[in-house]
């Protein structure tokens, strides 16, 4: 495999602890693959190894590097440590319906908001209470949630009882649903594992600067014979996410007899852009001794700093500047918020220059999307709840409370399979819970309306209709969604979505979103924007129907789409990145920008869940994500805030600026 001295002294440690410190640049990848291959050469059965990567496109990079050089490649388990639990727990319970984030936050809400005392400003929102919920799993501390709560956040006292009693209900609603999220996953895959006789002889961790307590603890679990991690203390960059350094810091103290190897010669990064990144993290403390060497012999260029005057200013500089150089697939715009995006965007397209941002949030988040999934989930898992309520809620006139009746209208028709419920309903009242209008003591013994609504002659009769407040309009959404249903045949999962794309009832939805779109401030339709926001929904749809294309089935196309969003990146061009969105990536030209105090070093987020030390880890990632060219930029004021900025600390660090010259 061509591996140097040192990957090549790595890859062949005995069994045990062995922690790799890899940096930057260094081949890490080449060395997981010639561990794996060493352990195949040793006689270990490929299935008794498992590799754990951060994300899922690493694990399936790897594998084809070592497709290139065993047939033995196919059986070794990889993946994130989420899919990996994933994939065992749904051979124990195939009805698992594993649900995004933002869907768990709708349904905490649902929850909250049945306790009318907790709305005061004060109280947490359901998205904030579930991130911190999550935080508190993956940290995995002893505490209680309402104790850990209280350290955090004394005026939270009035409320943590009531946050613990909805967490609870929360709890038992995905129970009842047979819901799971990421936390849950790893929890019940940990207990599981711990059960069980070990199932590896070699677990390897990549990335392992990045493990939190809760994988950590899966780890242990695992307890694998031999435990092969690698990962760079320098590259710590997910704190926020209850990643805690002090796992790598403590490698050699937990894992009595660990060797602990490091890789030194970098293979990326030119000489200047290489000193620039060490001479700021020689900031941090150095945890384990290590002296980047540069192998690269050329030296395209010098770290450039590109000042501006004003914010936007910088955005259209920065576009101007990539527009003049070309070459627009190997350069990439890296900022510490997100908030930064919307402004190199708009510089971008206004120069007709392509980009894209990776993350995939957009993508999954626009309401075709997030629709085609749920449809997808109403026809794989008819008990899914909040997939049925969010379908329903397209309707027009079908809001909240009449979408949840009609759901559990299905449970009952469907006796409990809500797809059978609309296409084949029993006999039972699907509305016992319904009080109809105007009834008096009479309510219990006159019968419900017959329906009277236009709708096809195959759903005239359907019990559904006999819901008081359904419109029409309602009725008529309802006749089509029964058609689609009615029409589709178990397919494979591309070929579902290219069926609900062109029925009649996407269709209208879809027009409905376009005009939505393409409204004018006056409320007209903008012929332009209509069209453009139709070709955009095409897109998106075609996009998805190429997603699903290997996959089997539409459990498993739904299930990766959640373990997979956030690694998802659409079209072509200039590379729009978070910092920590880049990681493991690597471009010709980086630009970085938004360098000035309170935005890159972000000191409000170093107070809340980071440090300064973080920031600074951040810096060191963006800027190895470099080959050639380095170009660090930041403004002096935002206009529109009436902000001024003060240059970031780490261009002083990095000898681009003094006191005095800034």
């Amino acid at each position: 495999m061509g591996l140097n001295p040192e990957q090549l002294q790595a890859t062949q440690a005995p069994l045990g602890a062995n922690l790799v410190i890899a940096s930057a640049g260094t081949g890490k990848t080449s060395t997981i693959v010639g561990r794996i291959l060493h352990l195949l050469e040793s006689g270990i059965d490929p299935k008794k190894i498992l590799l754990l990567t951060f994300t899922n496109k690493a694990s399936q990079e790897m594998k084809a590097r070592l497709a290139q050089h065993t047939s033995k490649a196919a059986f070794i388990e990889a993946g994130t440590f989420h899919a990996i639990a994933y994939r065992h727990l749904t051979t124990l319970d195939p009805t698992l319906c594993l649900k995004q984030p933002r869907e768990m936050q709708t349904l905490l809400k649902s929850v909250l908001e049945q306790d009318h005392s907790i709305k005061e400003d004060c109280a947490y929102g359901a998205s904030h209470l579930y991130d911190l919920y999550s935080y508190y799993l993956n940290a995995q501390s002893q505490q209680s949630f309402g104790d850990w709560l209280l350290d955090r956040n004394a005026k939270q006292a009035d409320y943590i009882e009531r946050y613990e009693c909805a967490l609870e209900l929360f709890s038992e609603l995905k129970k009842e649903q047979n819901y799971v999220d990421y936390n849950d996953l790893l929890l019940r895959y940990k207990d599981t594992m711990a059960n069980k006789p070990p199932a590896f002889i070699e677990v390897l961790c990549d990335e392992y600067q990045d493990t939190n307590p809760l994988q950590d603890a899966v780890l242990d679990a695992l307890r694998p014979q031999s435990l092969f991690c690698v990962g760079d203390y320098d590259q710590s960059i997910y704190a926020f996410n209850g990643a805690d350094i002090s796992i790598i810091s403590n490698f050699s103290t937990k894992y009595k007899q660990a060797q602990v190897f490091t890789l030194q010669k970098n293979y990326r990064s030119s000489r200047a852009i290489l000193n620039l990144a060490n001479k700021v993290i020689a900031h941090n403390p150095r945890i384990y001794p290590k002296q980047l060497e540069v192998v690269k012999t050329t030296n395209p260029s010098t770290p450039t700093l590109l000042q501006y005057n004003e914010l936007f200013g910088q955005y259209k500089g920065i576009a101007a500047h990539i527009a003049r150089g070309g070459g627009f697939e190997e350069v990439a715009i890296l900022f510490r918020n997100n908030s930064s995006a919307e402004g190199c965007e708009a510089a971008l397209r206004e120069l007709g220059v392509p980009s894209r941002r990776k993350g995939g949030v957009g993508f999954f988040d626009t309401k075709e999307v997030k629709l085609l999934l749920d449809i997808c989930a109403f026809l794989s898992y008819s008990k899914d709840m909040m997939a049925t309520m969010q379908v329903l809620g397209y309707g027009s006139g079908i809001g909240n409370a009449l979408a949840k009746d009609l759901y559990l209208a299905l449970q009952i028709l469907g006796d409990g399979n809500s797809l059978q419920g609309l296409l084949k309903p029993n006999n039972k009242n699907p509305y016992p819970q319904v009080k109809r209008p105007q009834m008096g003591l009479f309510e219990s013994i006159v019968p419900l309306a017959a329906p009277n609504h236009q709708v096809s002659g195959a759903f005239k009769n359907h019990p559904l209709l006999t819901h008081p407040k359904l419109t029409q309009a309602a009725a008529s959404f309802l006749d089509q969604l029964y058609t689609l249903c009615k029409t589709h045949t178990p397919k494979l999962p591309a070929q579902s979505l290219v069926h609900i794309a062109q029925s009649v009832w996407f269709q209208e939805i879809a027009t409905s979103l376009a005009k939505e779109r393409a409204k004018t401030k006056d409320g007209h339709i903008d012929k332009n924007l209509y069209e453009s926001a139709q070709v955009k929904i095409k897109q998106r749809v075609d996009l998805s129907v190429q997603l699903a294309t290997s996959y089997k089935n539409l459990r498993d196309f739904l299930h990766a789409m959640v373990l997979g969003s956030k690694e998802m990146a659409s079209g072509s061009g200039v590379q729009l990145l978070s910092v920590h969105a880049s990681k493991g990536l690597e471009f010709g030209t980086v630009y970085v920008i938004d360098l000035m105090e309170g935005r890159f070093p972000n000191t409000k987020l170093a107070k809340q869940s980071g440090s300064l030390e973080e920031e600074r880890r951040l810096f060191y990632v963006a800027v190895t994500r470099a080959k050639d060219h380095l170009y660090l930029s930041y403004a002096k004021e935002d206009k529109m805030k009436k902000a001024a900025y003060q240059p970031s600390r780490f261009l002083m660090e990095a000898g681009l600026l003094t006191s005095k010259n800034c």
